[in-house]
């Protein structure tokens, strides 16, 4: 096994009304969409419990949450929102797990575009597509993730 394998990772795509959810294989190899949970009426709170329940579940050795920079690089209202959520949940997990699961912020420019892009060369309709789109998104953004940790030679 190479150091690039065998590591569970989340990744998030959080939206105002949906967080994507995306998880790797169990050799940590490859990203797949895992779920879609609603944040909608201010829902925060359950669903960072929900996301701790599914790192307990699964195992998870760490979570990529995607960060919406500007196409500039900038950080706009939208990526400051992230950011926040994912110090919550940073909080919340180490609460639960004694601070063993790190919380990182990936680049995430255009992914939801991307995402939307896929779903509808595969034939996805529009009322489909909008269900899926943020778990896609979510699974392109951990798969960048770990090509990036293999091109760098970093373990994910």
């Amino acid at each position: 096994m190479n150091q690039y394998t065998g590591q569970r990772v989340l990744a998030l795509d959080v939206g105002e009304k949906r967080i994507g959810v995306a998880m790797t294989d169990a050799d940590g190899r490859f990203a797949s969409p895992l779920t879609t949970i609603a944040t909608r009426s201010g829902a925060v709170a359950q669903a960072l419990q929900r996301i701790v329940a599914l790192v307990q579940e699964h195992g998870v050795d760490r979570v990529v949450v995607g960060l919406p920079l500007t196409m500039s690089g900038d950080i706009g209202p939208q990526a400051r929102l992230v950011q926040t959520f994912a110090t919550e949940l940073e909080q919340t997990l180490n609460n639960v797990t004694g601070g063993s699961v790190p919380v990182l912020l990936f680049d995430e420019r255009l992914t939801s575009v991307v995402a939307e892009q896929m779903l509808r060369d595969m034939g996805v309709k529009p009322a489909r597509r909008k269900a899926r789109i943020d778990e896609v998104a979510a699974s392109i953004i951990l798969q960048d993730y770990l090509d990036h940790c293999r091109n760098n030679r970093q373990n994910p």
